[in-house]
């Protein structure tokens, strides 16, 4: 780990540090990408559950992270509280929403004029939409996300751009459950149902990578950083 700051600026190489989080220490990896794809974007990505052994290094996290990273985003991974190096106690995704608000506040705030994607996998496609409905997000990207959390009518959902990618094998987050929810959701999300895939995408991550870089590339933000 490097010395545990906040950086004044986003690294400029990749790089693993600390920011303050809510309840003391965020483990944080950024990345960026080769000069001549860069767009001014940055994507904060919300790992899986932690009780069930989520990090940012979760397979499906990683190949996310990739994906948008080759299409010119900047990228923040981070480990929610207790995890990793992150400090705190796991708190049934409340304080995880929290985790991730403050890292993406610290991305909004190195990056002004960066447009802010959010993405995450399971659980944290929950987070990623929890966040996405708080900050102004240009993108969202949510993999199996854990929709049966949205038991409470009071919590507010995106209206961004938002691409959902759902295994139809999947044994975690079921595949209906997923469907009935982005059903009602307005306006639609783009549901991309992907055949004979699990909940961790097992033979299936460059296929995922392939279907998130397709989908989210209308999207994408202007070239350079600003």
């Amino acid at each position: 780990m490097n010395a545990p700051f906040v950086p004044e600026h986003f690294p400029e190489t990749a790089a693993t540090f600390v920011l303050p989080g809510p309840v003391g220490a965020l483990e944080v990896a950024t990345d960026v990408p080769t000069v001549d794809t860069a767009r001014n974007g940055v994507a904060v990505i919300c790992h899986p559950n932690p009780v069930q052994g989520g990090t940012m290094t979760n397979k499906v996290v990683t190949t996310l992270e990739r994906s948008l990273r080759e299409l010119g985003l900047a990228t923040v991974r981070f480990n929610f509280r207790g995890v990793g190096k992150s400090q705190g106690e796991y708190d049934h995704a409340r304080g995880e929403v929290d985790d991730a608000l403050a890292v993406a506040d610290w991305a909004r705030r190195v990056r002004p004029q960066a447009a802010l994607w959010m993405a995450g996998f399971s659980f944290g496609g929950y987070v990623a939409m929890r966040v996405a409905a708080q900050r102004e997000t240009a993108q969202l990207i949510t993999i199996a996300p854990a929709v049966k959390r949205f038991h409470t009518g009071g919590l507010g959902l995106p209206t961004c751009p938002w691409l959902i990618v759902q295994g139809q094998t999947d044994d975690v987050v079921p595949p209906d459950e997923v469907a009935a929810f982005a059903a009602q959701v307005v306006p639609p999300p783009d549901l991309v149902k992907m055949a004979d895939a699990g909940h961790f995408f097992h033979g299936k991550l460059i296929e995922l990578r392939g279907i998130v870089q397709e989908r989210v590339r209308a999207n994408l933000p202007a070239r350079g950083v600003a």
